[in-house]
């Protein structure tokens, strides 16, 4: 029985993103065994997966499990993060591994010179590169999440508003400038007609309830109030999803839901779009913008201080592909 290591230790929609490669190991290697790596922040999100034997997890150094990783010896390592850490553990562990192709060359070259020189093919397929040598594929099924039962939550519990069917607008992001500012977030939640519940982290729950006081009943404030796996129960049951380049676009993806991704500083040639949503799903940006990718992550500010790239967000398209 083989036996594999897996490791991504973070983010949400990074390890969201290799869900396909654990399912497609298991289906054409059914006697396979598959351990995990992440950082304990994300162990909640890995179990969501599916198709894991075992999970390892560190705080911040991967010396915390390298004596616990040694023994298991593993026949092959699947470096799905490709970084100094996982530079340690391969070396460490010994065996035989593959590595994904990060692209930074590309991607620096994008960001730099604006010139393009990225696959257009999304990191999904870039991950399954890393196990090409086992003999599995892409089944094409897209990608999965499993809510624990207990963390299921019922939609009557939401406010009467809600109850009869909501959008749900992931309002925020890692970087700010990933994210609408909040007077064109208003501005869009005032022109439609369902209601709305927002989702973010702790760090977005004063920005969201200025737009929930601003728009009244119309609008739940959900920010920092469920865990991801209550955010992503929640997600999964509104009619659709407006949001921005950041972890609970990938876990809509997993449900099918109908996607309006709003892109700023970043752009989906990277391969982080929305893989495989519903079929109504639409990426808005703004083209042609001479600044256009400035960073391959995101800023805390605008370096130019115009903020074009999300200012200049065509509102009726978004209206329009949602209504």
């Amino acid at each position: 029985m083989p036996k594999f290591l897996v490791i991504r230790f973070s983010s949400i929609g990074d390890i969201v993103l290799t869900g396909p490669v654990l399912r497609c190991i298991k289906h054409t290697l059914p006697d396979a065994e598959i351990h995990y790596l992440t950082k304990k922040a994300f162990l909640s999100v890995v179990r969501a997966l599916g198709n894991t034997d075992k999970i390892y997890s560190i705080e911040k150094e991967v010396s915390e499990v390298i004596d616990d990783l040694k023994k298991e010896q593993y026949d092959f390592i699947i470096d799905l993060h490709h970084n100094l850490r996982t530079m340690q553990v391969k070396s460490a562990l010994k065996k035989n591994s593959a590595s994904f192709p990060k692209l930074n060359i590309e991607k620096w070259l994008l960001v730099n010179l604006k010139i393009n020189r990225l696959p257009a093919i999304h990191i999904v397929d870039r991950y399954f590169e890393t196990v090409k040598t086992l003999g599995v594929t892409n089944d094409g099924n897209g990608l999965e999440y499993h809510i624990p039962s207990e963390e299921e939550i019922n939609i009557n519990t939401l406010p009467t508003p809600l109850q009869n069917g909501y959008i749900g607008f992931v309002v925020g992001a890692k970087h700010y400038t990933k994210q609408l500012p909040v007077h064109k977030i208003i501005s869009i939640c005032q022109k439609l007609e369902s209601p709305v519940v927002l989702f973010g982290g702790a760090e977005d729950i004063a920005k969201a309830q200025e737009i929930a006081d601003s728009l009244g009943e119309k609008v739940h404030n959900a920010c920092g109030k469920y865990s991801i796996n209550g955010s992503a129960s929640l997600i999964k049951q509104a009619k659709k999803i407006i949001t921005h380049d950041t972890g609970l676009m990938h876990i809509a993806s997993a449900f099918k839901k109908d996607i309006i991704s709003v892109w700023g500083n970043t752009v989906p040639e990277f391969g982080m779009y929305p893989y495989m949503p519903g079929k109504n799903s639409h990426i808005i940006q703004v083209k042609g913008l001479s600044c256009r990718p400035c960073s391959k992550i995101g800023y805390k500010a605008c370096p130019k201080k115009h903020f074009k790239c999300m200012e200049q967000i065509n509102e009726p398209e978004i209206i329009q592909y949602l209504e």
